[in-house]
């Protein structure tokens, strides 16, 4: 029954991490830097102290009392996590939906799961596997198969990418403009690297997740603790480039320019940035719940990868590619949900 909640609750946070961006689609007449901006706020700022308020109400407290070690191992990882979510959007503006989605988040499950166990190998802590161990074992060993399944995924997805922009090139009154694989490749791949860093940063935030639970919180809400520190990282990255960018793009009007509708844009960009933080409030419940991060990853990233192909489908994407270019995107997406599968069965093992 702790399995199947924490199914649902992963469930429902990678369905909101999946539909985030879809608000945004709803911006007019704005920059990508100042909506952004705008979601990050309530992402980073405004709605996790919120979440974390309302769970542990004792959690300044918590932090205040954290080592400074463990605060600035977590805000460094949320620093790097930031550069990874600040290049999601963009991955996202250029593949498309379901082509970046797919890309970023696949480089993110596995880096994520493979991250912590090398960090453990430098940094031995007792009870955390290192990425040694990963080798001697049958489950570790498996891990790394399904990395490599992964990593041939993004390279046949990569490959349905370069297929889509033959096709859109074909044709007249394409309306995908801002398609462009080799920007957007680049800036996935980047994207899904650096994202999985997140995942180090509640591993490395635990002892305040752990006092929380401690304290008498419900352990279903323990990790909206460490959630604040590491968003503290993010937000400092995204803030000073969105600044740079509306610096440099002249865009700083975009928030008092009455001309475009304010208010709806606003509204918009807070949806997006709250549907956002859900995915990990949630995430958070489910890990609870299975009681193994790197599965708990791995399932988390899975259900939005297929939530993003759903919305590309939705927006019609893939409509006017050739037979051929349809076929390969599937193969690349069929093998990284196969990496998710062997990566959480090797990590169940």
């Amino acid at each position: 029954m702790e399995s199947l909640l924490g199914i649902i609750f992963h469930s429902i946070g990678g369905f909101s991490s999946g539909s985030f961006y879809m608000p945004f689609k709803k911006v007019k007449d704005w920059a990508w830097e100042s909506y952004w901006l705008v979601g990050g706020f309530f992402s980073w700022l405004i709605v996790p102290p919120l979440a974390a308020y309302l769970t542990i109400p004792n959690f300044p407290e918590i932090i205040s009392a954290a080592s400074p070690t463990i605060k600035t191992v977590v805000y460094l990882m949320g620093l790097i996590w930031g550069i990874g979510g600040l290049t999601y959007g963009l991955g996202v503006r250029y593949l498309g939906m379901s082509l970046g989605n797919s890309i970023v988040l696949g480089f993110c499950s596995t880096f994520g799961a493979l991250v912590p166990s090398i960090y453990y190998n430098f940094y031995p802590a007792e009870g955390k596997i290192s990425f040694t161990d990963m080798l001697a074992s049958t489950g570790g060993r498996l891990v790394l198969i399904g990395v490599l399944v992964c990593v041939l995924g993004i390279a046949i997805s990569g490959r349905a990418g370069i297929l889509k922009e033959k096709d859109f090139g074909m044709e007249d009154g394409n309306n995908e403009q801002e398609f462009s694989l080799v920007k957007g490749l680049i800036i996935a791949v980047i994207s899904g690297i650096l994202s999985s860093f997140f995942n180090f940063g509640i591993e490395a935030g635990k002892p305040m997740a752990e006092a929380a639970v401690v304290q008498g919180c419900n352990p279903l809400f323990q990790n909206n603790v460490t959630y604040i520190v590491v968003l503290w990282g993010g937000l400092t990255t995204n803030f000073i480039w969105c600044m740079y960018l509306n610096f440099k793009n002249k865009t700083f009007k975009d928030y008092t320019n009455t001309k475009t509708p304010i208010a709806k844009n606003v509204t918009f960009s807070a949806i997006a940035g709250t549907m956002w933080f859900l995915q990990f409030f949630f995430y958070g419940m489910g890990e609870s719940k299975l009681g193994n991060g790197a599965s708990s990853w791995i399932l988390h990233m899975s259900t939005i990868i297929l939530t993003a192909n759903f919305w590309g489908f939705y927006l019609k994407e893939w409509t006017g590619v050739s037979k051929k270019t349809f076929s390969t995107f599937l193969l690349g997406i069929g093998l990284i949900m196969l990496s998710i599968v062997l990566v959480g069965i090797g990590n169940s093992l």
